[in-house]
């Protein structure tokens, strides 16, 4: 049975990227669990409900890594609950070429350990990208309250999850549509938050930065 699981940060955002996904697979709505709060622990009621379900041999779906969890150590160990006390598997959409436990299945105590060392590692790498976003955050609501910009009036703030859409889009990696939807923000907003970050960023900026992000946003 195919299963899948959607998170986003919090009940304003929209997870229907996430959504459209899982049933471009045929994955039943019935057995799409989504959560609506942050992912820095596991007490998720949605999450919970599917752990209850999932049996040997199921294929659990996620649109990302950090969907799973924020934390960690909390993600090596739902992902060795899922995979190992449930025998179930877990593929990550994102990077499917990567993220596969059917790949370690077959290759005995060596599998383990490659999936346990190479987990790690992605796990880490998550984690400091958590991090990183979360100063960034902190330095632009820090950067706007000097300016005088009241923040607490605005119904979003620029907050972690737009920091990475921001990122993303900026690489190319994602349209401003898709971005937009992921976030859950209309055009205008969307627009407005991204040219309030761009001068945030800048305020911070050492002087030859500044020359070439302007040059860059033309």
């Amino acid at each position: 049975m195919k299963l899948g699981y959607a998170r986003v940060s919090s009940r304003d955002q929209n997870p229907e990227r996430q959504l459209k996904k899982f049933r471009e697979l045929a994955i039943e709505d019935r057995y799409i669990f989504i959560d609506k709060q942050s992912g820095k622990d596991f007490n998720r009621p949605r999450y919970q409900a599917m752990l209850l379900i999932i049996r040997e041999g199921d294929l659990v779906y996620l649109d990302a890594l950090d969907r799973l969890g924020r934390d960690y150590h909390g993600i090596i160990e739902a992902w060795k609950y899922i995979t190992r006390t449930l025998k179930a598997d877990i593929v990550i959409l994102e990077n499917e070429t990567l993220f596969d436990s059917r790949k370690f299945r077959g290759m005995g105590d060596i599998g383990r350990l490659m999936e346990d060392q190479f987990l790690s590692l992605l796990s880490y790498v998550a984690e400091q990208e958590r991090k990183k976003n979360k100063q960034r955050q902190a330095e632009g609501i820090e950067v706007a309250r000097n300016k005088g910009v009241k923040l607490g009036r605005r119904k979003y703030e620029i907050n972690a999850d737009f920091i990475q859409v921001y990122d993303e889009w900026k690489a190319g990696l994602l349209t401003a549509t898709e971005g937009m939807k992921r976030i859950g923000l209309k055009p205008n907003t969307f627009y407005r938050r991204v040219k309030e970050y761009e001068d945030q960023r800048e305020v911070n900026l050492p002087c030859g930065e500044k020359n070439f992000l302007r040059q860059t946003n033309g």
